[in-house]
């Protein structure tokens, strides 16, 4: 007998089960506006935090290059004043009024018997001290003056000592009057040998602008003309 219930096709699937419950998907809620406001009022409190900082910060920086910019400044002043006083010390010591007179050379001796030397103008060298007529040495600048002259003779006097004076007067219109005087002894007399000597004379004079000086001799025809034996000069000691 054939079994005409029975079929190659699958059975049908069974059905699921009523008691087993499956799952729902169901999507998250969105946050609430009342969490977020912690969150905005934190990242706002960083960003003013941080303004702050760089606030701060440019300003350090700022005064500290001011108060560097004010050191170097004030180095600069220090420096700039210490060599103006150097070059201000330098200048002073070397504008200092002097003066080296040498005697005019003459091959022949003067027939006059007293009288001022008369010195070398180009050969002598001055430094704010002028000269009139060849013999006097005007004074520029006040102040205290060394003042020296040294007169050699090649020739005795028989009547009179060999004297030398350094003469000073007010200006070229004043009466002159004896500051130094100086002298030297020399046998007189025909002899084989040359005899020389020197009076050599030097000392402080407080001058003022306008006052004039110059050498003077009672016989100019005992002097010795070489240009190293005869000078006169001065130089200024203490401006006042």
């Amino acid at each position: 007998m054939i079994n005409t219930y029975q079929t190659s096709l699958a059975p049908p699937p069974v059905p699921p089960r009523l008691s087993r419950s499956q799952p729902i998907l169901i999507p998250a809620p969105l946050p609430s506006k009342g969490h977020s406001k912690p969150l905005i009022r934190f990242l706002v409190g960083v960003l003013v935090v941080h303004l702050f900082l760089s606030l701060a910060a440019a300003l350090y920086l700022y005064l500290r290059h001011q108060k560097e910019d004010s050191v170097r400044s004030e180095e600069k002043g220090l420096t700039s004043s210490r060599t103006s006083s150097l070059l201000s010390e330098k200048r002073g010591k070397s504008t200092k009024a002097s003066a080296h007179m040498v005697i005019v050379n003459k091959r022949t001796r003067p027939n006059r018997s007293s009288g001022y030397l008369e010195w070398d103008i180009k050969a002598s060298v001055r430094k704010h001290i002028n000269y009139y007529e060849t013999s006097w040495l005007t004074i520029l600048r006040p102040g205290q003056y060394y003042v020296y002259s040294s007169v050699t003779f090649s020739k005795g006097d028989p009547v009179r000592p060999l004297v030398s004076r350094v003469q000073l007067r007010k200006d070229k219109d004043g009466q002159a009057t004896v500051a130094m005087q100086a002298s030297c002894y020399l046998k007189s007399g025909n002899s084989s040998t040359p005899n020389m000597c020197t009076a050599t004379q030097g000392g402080l004079i407080t001058l003022v602008e306008g006052n004039q000086l110059s050498v003077w001799v009672d016989n100019l025809s005992l002097v010795d003309y070489l240009n190293t034996a005869t000078t006169f000069g001065m130089y200024n000691v203490e401006d006042s």
